[in-house]
């Protein structure tokens, strides 16, 4: 057999000989009649694209004990609860992926599904099973990006349907308006008003949150300037939900910023059947415990250090 490397068919036929046959990669390469650096190319690419999962599925005592102390702590159904990874780097990801797993063993037809954004939620995408069951429709929670690299809210909720079959709702307009009138003017537009009142039913909204740091995605994109995060923290913010901005006790700061903000109020999404938390770091400690407190969660996902830091406060 010979074909491009990005042939859905080859990648499988490749995918399965390996992963599901045992055979080594030379056989895989006489099989299908590719040399063994593009069958590698491929393995690599098929792990990378979500077409092959690789699950552990037992779990470290610490981390199992962890969720049912967190369960208890927090009024949580569910608890997920990652082992710190060698590299932190890898958390959102981790993350993302158990979140994936789960969206693919919840969704049913006609659930309506509200996404927020972030590096932790995009990377669950590949590991989101395609679905075709009727009448599942996702919608983006806040406003997009007008410069993007990895992370954009409406890209990330279109994937997500593309992934379901579902109809996609999106809120086509800058995350952060120029000023509060233009941002009252654009939550006015039916379309977006249309996504406003869907917020208020939906069935699952899933949300990961935001810290103040250096590294946060409002510094990495420019979202706001050095003055506006300083200015933040002196009104006591500890990150956002939503792009909303709360204090340590989850209540939504008194701030300009949170006037130009075109996104669902996050307080709104409590009349949702079920809200899920998805997010870890050391440094996002303060947010996730604020977010806990704001939004009484059906479930929460995060990493061994995170969780044993929730389970003191």
């Amino acid at each position: 057999m010979a074909g491009n490397d990005s042939t859905e068919d080859l990648r499988t036929r490749v995918a399965w000989l390996y992963y599901a046959e045992g055979m080594t990669q030379d056989e895989v390469a006489q099989a299908v009649g590719l040399t063994r650096a593009r069958v590698l190319r491929i393995l690599a690419n098929a792990r990378a694209d979500g077409t092959v999962q690789i699950r552990v599925t037992t779990k470290m005592s610490r981390c199992v004990e962890l969720e049912r102390r967190l369960e208890e702590k927090w009024g949580l159904d569910r608890a997920i609860v990652i082992p710190d990874p060698q590299d932190q780097a890898l958390i959102p990801k981790l993350i993302g992926q158990e979140l994936g797993a789960m969206l693919s063993q919840e969704v049913r037809p006609d659930t309506s599904i509200g996404l927020g954004w972030g590096q932790t939620l995009t990377s669950g995408v590949p590991s989101i099973e395609p679905r075709d069951a009727a009448g599942v429709k996702v919608v983006s929670l806040l406003g997009g990006l007008t410069r993007v690299e990895k992370v954009n809210p409406s890209e990330f909720a279109w994937r997500v349907a593309d992934r379901l079959s579902a109809e996609c709702y999106l809120m086509a307009g800058p995350v952060f308006a120029p000023t509060s009138e233009i941002r009252d003017a654009l939550l006015a537009h039916p379309g977006i008003a249309e996504i406003i009142e869907r917020a208020g039913r939906l069935d699952l909204a899933i949300l990961s949150l935001g810290d103040l740091t250096p590294h946060s995605i409002f510094v990495q994109y420019g979202l706001l300037s050095s003055e506006e995060i300083a200015s933040l923290e002196r009104a006591g913010a500890v990150g956002d939900v939503l792009c909303h901005f709360v204090d340590a006790e989850g209540q939504v700061v008194d701030h300009p910023v949170n006037r130009r903000v075109l996104a669902v109020d996050p307080r709104d999404l409590r009349s949702s059947r079920r809200i899920v938390l998805a997010s870890g770091g050391w440094q996002k400690v303060t947010i996730i415990r604020a977010a806990l407190r704001m939004l009484s969660p059906a479930m929460l996902i995060t990493d061994e250090t995170v969780a044993a830091r929730l389970c003191e406060s």
